[in-house]
């Protein structure tokens, strides 16, 4: 059947022809079906429509379709860094996905610290073009470029670092073009929601607990078995993934919270133990259920923690630092740390190599079939939800510090 492609020659598109029938590509129906009344349009499953005695009253919207307005999505973008504000809703080109590429049309973006923080500019410098937040995101492949094998179209991913030196790649947008290394294969017992909860969070999770001297570089059932796991701040996004992921490797896992509210969520995702880091006792009461000290402690608030840590760790312990929560200087007292052998390992995804990143999604893919990994208030990690169109709201939920997973519903499976 000729399409839209096949009329179109050297010297540009051209004008529909009065009367036919078009194929039309699922990513364009949105486009033609907010524009069009139902009662002159009939789009059929099948993916065309027969353009009849309407074309003069309707010819404009359909011409605008021909010869380029197919492309239209919605995204939401920044051009200046800011607060919240500077998102703006808009309709951008569709993009197309060029060797190495697949293009995925998203169905819910997560939102993390790290979007936030880089557009408000904390990171320094500012866009130097209209920038989609948030890197991570899940949804359906709609279009494979060359060379890409291990998809194709229909296949359900989750994407992480989308948008990492590619400003227009940020899940926060209709469709979004990825390289193909960044997408993994969303398991089938798992729902979009979780898929868009895995990225960041999950992986920096599992960095931090493979990074011990004399621990696993992969996890699973039992790679931990045996060793004590600290996991600080339990009930955040990247500390419900640890107790999660380490319980399933079978690690004592001991969580760190601020109160009852966050206790009741870090048990949920499965810690043993669940310690108010606030009490004067702390140290004492994690010696309690761990005598010889801690293995590994994850830590999100590496300043505010350092004394609490060195008085719980073990000889040769590591202490995995993915982030400094409340700010302040990290000083190290080198005498005491000289005498326990300890290891410090920072974690940051943006560098830590995508050979590291597919190993860790592969392990994490693995604990969702195991039906170990999960989220939603069962799992310790409430939802928040807002439409695309609420971005401004997302990001200033998780710039407040919501306790849950702020997710940006953009499309409809």
């Amino acid at each position: 059947m000729p399409t839209r492609d096949s009329q179109v020659g050297d010297s540009g598109p051209e004008a529909p022809p009065r009367s036919w029938d078009w194929a039309v590509p699922p990513s364009n129906h949105r486009y033609l079906n907010e524009r069009l009344p139902h009662s002159e349009l009939d789009l059929v499953d099948a993916g065309h429509f027969t353009w009849e005695d309407a074309a003069d009253q309707y010819g404009e919207i359909v011409t605008g379709w021909w010869t380029g307005g197919h492309a239209s999505m919605r995204a939401i973008t920044y051009t200046r860094p800011g607060d919240p504000s500077v998102l703006q809703l808009v309709d951008k080109q569709l993009p197309e996905p060029g060797a190495g590429e697949v293009r995925i049309r998203v169905l819910v973006s997560g939102v993390n610290p790290t979007d936030w923080k880089s557009r408000s500019g904390a990171f320094g410098g500012g866009p130097t073009e209209a920038t989609v937040p948030n890197h991570d995101g899940a949804g359906v492949v709609d279009e494979v470029g060359a060379g890409v094998s291990g998809f194709r179209v229909g296949d359900r991913v989750w994407v992480t670092l989308a948008g990492d030196g590619r400003p227009a790649g940020g899940t926060a947008q209709e469709f979004t073009v990825v390289p193909a290394e960044r997408a993994f294969a969303l398991p089938g017992g798992a729902d979009v929601e979780l898929g868009a909860s895995i990225g960041i969070p999950a992986v920096t999770a599992h960095r931090a607990l493979t990074v011990a001297e004399d621990g696993p570089a992969r996890l699973g059932p039992d790679a931990l078995a045996g060793r004590a796991v600290l996991v600080a701040g339990g009930a955040g996004a990247v500390g419900n993934a640890a107790v999660q992921l380490a319980r399933w490797a079978g690690a004592k896992v001991i969580a760190t919270v601020s109160g009852e509210a966050k206790a009741r969520l870090a048990r949920a995702a499965g810690a043993h133990h669940v310690v108010n880091y606030k009490e004067a006792d702390a140290a004492e009461a994690i010696r309690g259920v761990a005598p010889d000290g801690v293995d590994l402690v994850v830590e999100v608030a590496a300043a505010a923690n350092a004394e609490l840590d060195l008085a719980v760790l073990r000889p040769r312990g590591t202490i995995s630092i993915y982030a400094n929560d409340g700010g302040g200087p990290f000083n190290l007292d080198v005498r005491r740390n000289m005498g326990l052998n300890a290891r410090y390992q920072f974690v940051l995804l943006y560098t830590v190599g995508w050979d590291r990143i597919v190993a860790a999604a592969a392990d994490i893919n693995q604990a969702i079939e195991d039906g170990a990994f999960g989220v939603g208030e069962q799992a310790g990690l409430p939802l928040h939800r807002y439409r695309l169109e609420d971005a401004a709201a997302a990001h200033a939920a998780v710039e407040r510090g919501a306790v849950g997973k702020v997710l940006i519903t953009v499309g409809t499976s």
